[in-house]
């Protein structure tokens, strides 16, 4: 039994309590001086790192984890990337009208581009990174560089050049390589996810107790809901080394254990099949369990009679009844309490179909009967691309969808998988028919020369993977649907690139004076208005899947964003009769080209229109 404390709050772990919940891998454990108990304390080395942009020394011992690399990584997330999202109209499908994004590109610029748009608002992410082998790829981040080199880098408009390096074994830092590249990803994704969402990472036993500490870190260990393991194969691999391996892991974190409420699984024949209903028992079909506790309690150890027969029953040794005598007779006396057809077996409460949860608490253990293996996946991919052998190991759709009901996932709710691969992802929320919004991000990541892919015609894995997801949708569509699900199979192709802005834009002081004539529009030449658009979109947080419509007023092109969420015009010699039409709609956000106004004077009223006719307006220029 809890005693009281009998003393006032204590302000301090409360306060530690906040810090933990934006800051999980800032809170440790310490040792009180007084008592000699251990207490949650702040790491205050590691919460300055968290808001410093360079590296704050000062390690001290404590229970952490920790590798060569880590305040870099720590830097690297934090620092902004001078980056913008590009729409491609010609790759995309129902551009117009979809739901679903596809960003190419590197994922940590990715996820650093959806913070504004997509913090707080993701319900299940999933990602199976590159397993840490030795000759899988991973994301080269820079870490080596000093910060000043790597703020630099992140603000380059115009850097470009391979992202990717082989981590081999002989490089010293096999293991910590893998965790700075994933440490910044999982901290970003972390500030997407809702209140009540859930990240699931599929790993293999190379870096999984690794990924396990790292995502204690990075979420809290009291967010840590379950390690599945999942049966990936089915026949055993003879040339395996040691012991052949059948099993995944995927660790399932939420954002806030509290919050979280775990999706039951549909209940199956087989699970109903236990029901019976062998004393034509009114109330209906039933299953039998156990009376007794394995815990002896005096009170509870009693003789229980059959009505049927007098045979007194009790409970074997050490054990007690789980009810005290009067509910107990009440329960017989009801006929909820089983004693065989002749009234000579132990006693058993009778539990109904009727009464039972309305499905099935998931297990930690996911078969491939259930859920699918890589073999399943792979000739999925297979027929999708006419017997060519484009992935070795997708993961299955059916896994994901597992993963999709465990998570929660309703309608209108967004998923994302950062690490997109083959695609599985976006297929599987095509077959979820729940309206579910998916963003991917995928890399990219070229096709090796001769290989299958390459053969195929496919120079990167993003294309690879565009081209499933079309394939996909189309099958799906083909096949029965849902009546209540959108049918949206669709997704916008959007590209990580640099800024649409010029140098001088970030950079004003390294303009020269002979410069000046060039560099009136700070918008670079050969970016359009739609580029445009998707940045503004990008750096005002808007969601990016909102239907636009473009329109032509007064001769200028003029883009509305889900109508008045956001107008948008970006034509040169703006004027001030096209501002008061403008004003009519009272859109939520109006935004111009700085140079795009007719004269100074238009400029400077802009505001000044806004303000009178529609107060509401947020008015901003680029």
């Amino acid at each position: 039994m809890d005693k009281l404390k009998m003393h006032s709050p204590d302000l301090t772990q409360d306060n530690i309590a906040k810090i933990r919940d934006m800051f999980p891998g800032c809170v440790t454990e310490a040792r009180d001086e007084v008592s000699g108990k251990l207490r949650l304390a702040v790491d205050f080395d590691q919460l300055r790192q968290e808001l410093s942009e360079s590296i704050v020394e000062g390690p001290q011992e404590r229970y952490r984890l920790d590798w060569p690399g880590k305040r870099e990584a720590q830097v690297t997330t934090n620092l902004p990337v001078a980056k913008t999202l590009r729409p491609i109209g010609a790759e995309s499908v129902e551009f117009g009208s979809t739901r679903n994004l596809f960003i190419e590109g590197d994922n940590l610029e990715a996820l650093k581009l959806l913070q504004e748009t997509y913090l707080g608002k993701i319900k299940m992410i999933y990602i199976d990174p590159p397993y840490n082998t030795g000759n899988d790829f991973v994301y080269d981040d820079d870490f080596a560089e000093s910060v000043e080199k790597f703020l630099a880098k992140s603000n380059q408009t115009d850097s470009s050049g391979n992202r990717l390096v082989t981590n081999t074994e002989s490089n010293g830092r096999f293991h910590s390589d893998w965790l700075s590249m994933m440490y910044p990803r999982l901290k970003l994704a972390r500030n997407l996810l809702r209140a009540d969402g859930v990240i699931f990472i599929s790993i293999d036993d190379g870096e999984h107790a690794a990924l396990k500490k790292l995502c204690d870190d990075v979420f809290g260990e009291d967010n840590f809901i379950a390690n599945i393991i999942w049966q990936k194969k089915f026949a055993p691999q003879n040339d395996a080394k040691f012991l052949s391996e059948s099993h995944d892991h995927v660790l399932l974190y939420a954002r806030q254990s509290s919050a979280y409420k775990v999706g039951m699984l549909p209940r199956t024949e087989e699970a109903d099949d236990r029901y019976k209903n062998p004393d034509n028992d009114p109330r209906g079909r039933w299953a039998s369990g156990d009376l007794t506790r394995a815990e002896y309690r005096p009170r509870d150890f009693y003789p229980v009679v059959s009505p049927k027969t007098g045979k007194e029953f009790y409970p074997p040794e050490g054990n007690s009844w789980r009810r005290p005598p009067d509910v107990m007779q009440s329960l017989i006396d009801d006929a909820r309490v089983w004693f065989g057809e002749d009234g000579n077996n132990f006693p058993r409460m009778k539990r109904y179909l009727s009464d039972v949860k309305q499905g099935i608490t998931p297990q930690t253990i996911w078969e491939r009967k259930d859920v699918g293996d890589t073999q399943e996946g792979k000739k999925l991919i297979t027929k999708y691309f006419g017997n060519a052998s484009i992935f070795e190991t997708p993961k299955p759709p059916r896994l994901i969808e597992r993963m999709m009901t465990v998570a929660g996932v309703d309608h209108e709710d967004v998923v994302l998988d950062f690490f997109a691969g083959s695609g599985s992802t976006m297929e599987a929320c095509f077959n979820f028919q729940k309206n579910v919004s998916v963003l991917l991000v995928q890399m990219p990541e070229p096709t090796l020369q001769g290989s299958e892919p390459a053969k195929a015609g496919f120079s990167t894995i993003a294309e690879i993977c565009k081209e499933r997801v079309r394939r996909a949708g189309q099958r799906i569509l083909e096949g029965e649907c849902h009546p209540d699900w959108n049918r949206d199979v669709g997704f916008r192709v959007l590209k990580v690139d640099t800024s649409n802005m010029k140098d001088v834009h970030y950079r004003p002081g390294e303009l020269r004076q002979g410069d000046l004539l060039s560099m009136v529009d700070s918008v670079k030449e050969d970016r359009t208005a739609e580029d445009l658009l998707f940045q503004v979109l990008v750096d005002w947080g808007v969601d990016l899947t909102l239907p636009i419509r473009r329109e032509t007023v007064q001769g200028k092109t003029v883009f509305f964003v889900d109508e008045n969420a956001l107008v948008a015009c970006f034509d040169k010699g703006v004027s001030e009769d096209l501002v008061k039409e403008l004003v009519k709609q009272e859109p939520l956000r109006v935004v111009f080209r700085d140079s795009g106004f007719a004269s100074d004077a238009v400029k400077i009223n802009v505001e000044q229109i806004f303000r009178q006719l529609s107060p509401t307006t947020e008015v901003k220029s680029i």
